[in-house]
């Protein structure tokens, strides 16, 4: 059979042998390569914006809530596109959506470069989220489907290190860009890479996967599981604490007469944490149970927030990006191993709902934040976002605890 079509599927198999099993071959490096590159630029694209926010708003003569439309807009686009795109690679293939999604998101960004006003701005920039949607759970799918359940957070780590790099690269290149050249040229390199790797995955050989079905089974096969609903729950949780109050690190720095390129060099430190947290994850695995990487990341993301309430200064504020980094690798990469295994009869989509409920979750804090940002009273904001952390944290481990896999 020549796997590298993707409109070919195999027949269902029995449920026991839905997964690979633990004969299954490893992930060409290759491959993983291409993946990794794919959600890079998917996180490029959505943390470049972070410390350009208040330039942006003085080049185009609107507030921060206005402009700020333009990083909600994306993440509420990015979150509702996620079961859309679930259901289309359950259908159509993993590699087939996202060479697809890569090629509208380079037009999204080709629009987001031209932008002659803030409300262009703000519709591009929801396009492109709801493009650069499919990359991330599309290659987490496919690490699902060829990698045995046992060692698969090893290369979901590699894929984890590689978004963080995609975070980290952003915030330094954003904020450097945009001070000294224009806050457009940095929408056009993500839509450089994205056109690229919409012609290289054609190298990617397409996984096998379970015949399609009626339109909406897989989207019953995923909302019959109680512990799906209870994951999405964390999920939605999750990214309004680490990804929808993390958004403001930048304009606070920035509210205390820092420059752009400064609040991105410090926003920046989220990737280096997240990387340097995700090699040590990745030795763990195996060694502590998934409850306590956990809670080891929910303590880093309580005193992250702590120390942001406490001080924003710049010390302040680099120790509480690198701990948030730290937080997102050892509970974000546990919870998303989790959810891979839960509906594997119809992954791509168990998968997407659980982006859906993360980026939902971000859209919705950082909008509902937006009016307490603009009056500079960070530091209520970070307190209530420390106060969340904690039923995050016990939600996710005693959720974790009951699952056997």
């Amino acid at each position: 059979m020549d796997t590298s079509d993707p409109a070919r599927t195999t027949p269902a198999p029995p449920p026991a042998t839905a997964t690979a099993g633990p004969t299954a071959p490893p992930l060409p490096a290759a491959s993983l390569r291409l993946l990794r590159a794919a959600g890079f630029v998917s996180n490029f694209d959505r943390f470049c914006i972070t410390p350009m926010l208040l330039l942006i708003g003085t080049r185009l003569g609107v507030s921060l809530p206005t402009v700020m439309l333009a990083a909600s807009g994306y993440f509420l686009a990015y979150g509702l596109m996620q079961p859309v795109w679930g259901l289309a690679s359950d259908r159509l293939g993993r590699v087939r959506v996202m060479r697809i999604s890569l090629t509208g998101a380079a037009v999204a960004a080709l629009c987001s470069v031209t932008a002659p006003d803030a409300t262009v701005l703000i519709v591009a920039r929801a396009a492109a989220g709801a493009f650069f949607a499919a990359s991330i759970a599309a290659s987490i799918t496919y690490i699902g489907d060829t990698v045995p359940a046992p060692v698969r957070q090893g290369p979901l780590s590699e894929l984890m290190t590689a978004f963080a790099l995609g975070t980290a690269v952003a915030t330094i290149v954003a904020g450097a860009l945009a001070h000294y050249v224009s806050w457009r040229l940095v929408f056009a390199l993500p839509g450089l890479i994205a056109a690229y790797l919409a012609v290289a995955l054609r190298r990617l050989p397409e996984p096998p996967r379970l015949a399609p079905g009626a339109l909406l089974t897989p989207f019953k096969v995923v909302l019959r599981s109680r512990q799906q609903w209870y994951v999405m729950a964390v999920a939605m949780l999750e990214g309004a604490v680490l990804l929808g109050f993390s958004t403001y690190i930048a304009p606070a720095l920035e509210a205390q007469g820092a420059s752009a390129t400064l609040a991105g060099a410090v926003s920046a430190l989220y990737g280096v944490g997240s990387m340097a947290a995700a090699q040590t994850v990745k030795r763990l695995v195996g060694r502590w149970t998934p409850v306590r990487l956990i809670v080891v990341g929910g303590v880093q993301m309580a005193v992250a927030f702590g120390l942001a309430a406490a001080s924003r200064s710049v010390p302040a504020l680099m120790a509480c990006t690198l701990l948030l980094g730290g937080g997102w690798s050892f509970m974000h990469s546990t919870i998303q191993s989790w959810a891979t295994g839960l509906s594997p009869a119809a992954r791509a989509t168990g998968v997407a709902m659980f982006g859906l409920a993360l980026y939902v979750g971000s859209a919705l804090a950082s909008a509902v934040v937006a009016g307490p940002a603009e009056h500079h009273a960070y530091q209520g904001m970070f307190l209530t976002a420390a106060a969340l952390t904690v039923p995050l944290t016990v939600a996710a481990a005693v959720g974790r605890a009951r699952h056997r896999s």
